[in-house]
């Protein structure tokens, strides 16, 4: 770092400035995204369906509902939203320094894009870094779009491809469900294999199982909505300024809060249909995220919420390090060339480990930012996106 010009182009946010509530939303989102995760890297059941029948004790059974009514699709939008907001909130920052905005924008998403390809090739087929820096791409076009046409863009996209895909689920509903014996005895013997080269080949059909051809147009279609509604939040400036828009907030707490309750918790009441997935997943999982935004950021605003989301604020901090970390381990922990424990893990066990490694996580985040400005992914993706060499180690 040469010259008083240069830290200041790129220097981190003072502390004091930081939207601490948004930091612990961000650290709650890692540790649901971790509790849904965990089933779909111990075993192949959450891909390719008998998940159901396998656990069938009340405790595993009871486990899986909740997972599926609280966190199944609530936490990746909710990491989702928050990325759009804080792709807006950087997009003004680049601009009240006069800096060059879309270069830096595109370099930060080719970065991730990096990051993305090594997680999602070489670690994890559920990656979501691969899919978040494509969309991220497509944020450059509307980078200066009208607030009020962000949210508008945003209903339609998402409303219109629930809609379509929804109709193709009911008049599938017949097919749904089906137990893909072959796939699972597939992914059972590779992901126990001690041969790398055969665990990394496991996880390419994995991948491509899940997002290949339409399967990814459609992933855009729910993600760069749920973006556009970050985008659109952060330039309203809501969850800046909470008690402000306090009025605002509140009437969205409550309308997110009903949604929530009707399409992720009301279809248990009638059989839970799995034509109906993709809407309770869409909707119900868009709104249960900002229910639990807004009441993070609610909680914020009190000492004792501040103390209560303390610790989801140093994870939140580095967010994607901890994402990084959590998949390395599964990694050890479940397949082959580590623990060997693929496909021997129950629900129970699973959200145990998950409580165990987030607590862990707490921990050394808290140490960390004792010394550090940013997490080591972070300062990585940091450098690189400014081209230069950012301040690690606090003075």
């Amino acid at each position: 770092m040469k010259g008083v010009n240069t830290v200041n182009t790129t220097s981190p946010i003072n502390e004091k400035k930081r939207l601490v509530w948004i930091d612990a939303a961000r650290g709650f989102a890692i540790f649901g995204i971790f509790i849904v995760n965990v089933g779909a890297f111990s075993s192949p059941y959450f891909m390719y369906g008998g998940e159901s029948e396998l656990w069938e004790g009340p405790i595993n059974h009871s486990i899986q509902v909740i997972i599926d009514m609280f966190f199944q699709a609530s936490f990746y939008t909710l990491f989702s939203i928050l990325f759009g907001f804080g792709f807006q909130i950087m997009k003004e920052r680049i601009e009240a320094r006069n800096d060059s905005l879309y270069p830096i924008l595109f370099r930060r998403m080719a970065v991730l894009l990096l990051f993305g390809s090594i997680h999602a090739f070489g670690i994890w087929h559920g990656d979501i870094l691969f899919s978040y820096s494509i969309v991220g791409f497509l944020l450059l076009f509307f980078l200066h779009v009208r607030t009020n046409t962000l949210l508008v863009t945003a209903t339609m996209l998402l409303g219109g491809s629930v809609a379509f895909i929804s109709l193709m689920y009911y008049t599938a509903r017949d097919y749904l469900g089906v137990v893909n014996t072959l796939k699972i005895s597939q992914a059972l013997e590779h992901y126990s294999s001690n041969d790398i080269t055969t665990i990394w080949s496991q996880n390419y059909n994995d991948w491509t199982y899940a997002n290949g051809g339409i399967g990814f147009v459609f992933l855009i279609l729910v993600l760069l909505p749920l973006f556009l509604i970050g985008m659109f939040v952060a330039k309203k400036r809501w969850l800046h300024e909470p008690m402000m828009y306090r009025k605002t907030l509140v009437k969205l707490w409550i309308a997110s809060l009903l949604v929530f309750v009707s399409l992720k918790l009301g279809p248990y009441f009638y059989g839970n249909p799995l034509w109906f997935s993709y809407v309770q997943d869409n909707i119900g999982g868009t709104a249960s995220a900002l229910f639990y935004i807004i009441t993070i950021t609610f909680l914020g605003q009190t000492d004792l919420g501040k103390k209560l989301t303390r610790p989801f604020t140093y994870v939140g901090r580095m967010a994607l390090s901890n994402y990084i970390f959590q998949s390395l381990l599964s990694f050890i922990l479940f397949y082959g060339v580590g623990f060997g424990l693929y496909g021997k893990i129950t629900p129970l066990m699973g959200v145990c480990i998950v409580v165990i490694v987030y607590v862990f996580q707490v921990f050394v985040s808290k140490r960390w930012f004792e010394k550090y400005r940013f997490g080591p992914l972070e300062w990585v993706w940091r450098s690189l996106t400014y081209k230069r060499r950012q301040p690690f180690i606090k003075k």
